[in-house]
């Protein structure tokens, strides 16, 4: 199938539009017409090869809702007009103990991401949501909850299952005292999901002037963590933090606030640590710094169907394809509330 896509054909081209070929359905895939896709930081790293991996030309989006207009015949689950939902994975190996947990996304195998990755089974490659259609493994077709609605749904298939996942991991609950580092695309759906599982919710921020919007959101309280007292004031507090902030920055400060066998979680920064981590801190008080990626296929769905008992969705900003270049630069200075989300109907008015 020939369809339309914006695509990177290198990492100093704009986002522009792209003839793409989408593989011929096979007898277990789900044929997907993408409506909505959520721009993810991700997509900008990979757009401008900054994780050094990139397979040109390179089609972004791994946070997908459309609809189905075609399945194999081996699809027992979904019909055509079904809503459904595209994360970041598309395969995975499926027999390793990951797998077999259900932990698709830490395949021993290396799953198979929606874009930039190679397919299993003839090593061509992904290409993601900023396309006209996807064709897709059914088992790795996520159902959407009719409550929620589709548009602001499509970025809890990353910076949803990203936050959910570790919150589940560690048993967050009622009783628990979590903090959020970072109030963004990320850090805005900590707090949500942190408050809906019923945890005593905190916000860190640089800024004072973000606390009526985390309070919104779900915070029960903000600390200003460039105010040393503040910080001495939470000092062996938290039991879980979640920080979301995809730069480097010093972690020290906010290990000191966890209490004994604490743990803090990083779903953001995938470099090194600097400044460098003061170890005693973790040491002296048998605490825990640790890493969460997204969740598995049967998570994400169970993330999906909390989110409509709970009434969640994310914040988003709705844009046209055409405006994704400008909508990077923007979030490169963290101008948008939360997430930007492309209506895809506006990849129909360009000709190939």
């Amino acid at each position: 199938m020939n369809i339309r896509s914006f695509a990177a054909t290198s990492a100093t081209s704009p986002v522009a539009l792209h003839a793409i070929i989408r593989r011929d359905p096979r007898e277990d895939d789900v044929v997907i017409k993408i409506l909505y896709c959520g721009v993810c930081h991700s997509d900008i790293h990979q757009a401008r090869n900054e994780w050094h991996n990139t397979i040109y030309p390179v089609v972004p989006g791994h946070e997908i809702i459309g609809q189905v207009t075609s399945v194999g015949k081996n699809v027992n689950h979904y019909k055509p007009g079904d809503w459904v939902g595209v994360g970041c994975m598309v395969d995975s190996c499926q027999h390793c103990a990951s797998c077999q947990d259900g932990l698709e996304q830490f395949c021993e195998n290396v799953a198979t991401f929606t874009y930039n990755g190679k397919d299993r089974h003839d090593g061509t490659i992904t290409y993601g949501g900023y396309s006209e259609s996807i064709v897709v493994s059914e088992k790795f077709v996520l159902r959407l909850p009719e409550k929620l609605d589709p548009k602001s749904a499509a970025p809890l298939l990353c910076a949803g299952i990203t936050t959910y996942s570790p919150l589940r991991h560690w048993k967050i609950g009622k009783g628990h005292k979590v903090a959020v580092v970072g109030l963004g695309g990320l850090g805005h759906m900590a707090l949500k999901f942190a408050k809906a599982l019923g945890a005593d919710v905190t916000l860190f921020t640089r800024s004072m002037s973000k606390a009526p919007e985390a309070t919104r959101l779900g915070a029960d309280h903000v600390v200003l963590s460039t105010d040393a007292d503040q910080m001495k004031a939470v000092s062996n507090h938290f039991d879980f933090i979640l920080d979301t902030v995809p730069q480097q920055h010093d972690l020290n400060p906010y290990l000191a606030t966890l209490k004994r066998d604490g743990t803090c979680v990083l779903v953001g920064l995938l470099e090194p640590v600097e400044p460098p981590m003061n170890s005693g801190l973790l040491v002296m008080g048998r605490k825990s710094l640790a890493g969460s990626l997204i969740g598995g296929i049967a998570e994400t769905q169970e993330m999906l169907n909390f989110c409509a008992q709970h009434n969640i969705t994310c914040d988003v900003e709705m844009i046209n394809i055409q405006e994704i270049n400008q909508a990077y630069t923007r979030m490169l200075k963290s101008d948008v509330k939360y997430r930007f989300v492309i209506d895809m109907k506006s990849i129909e008015t360009e000709s190939l």
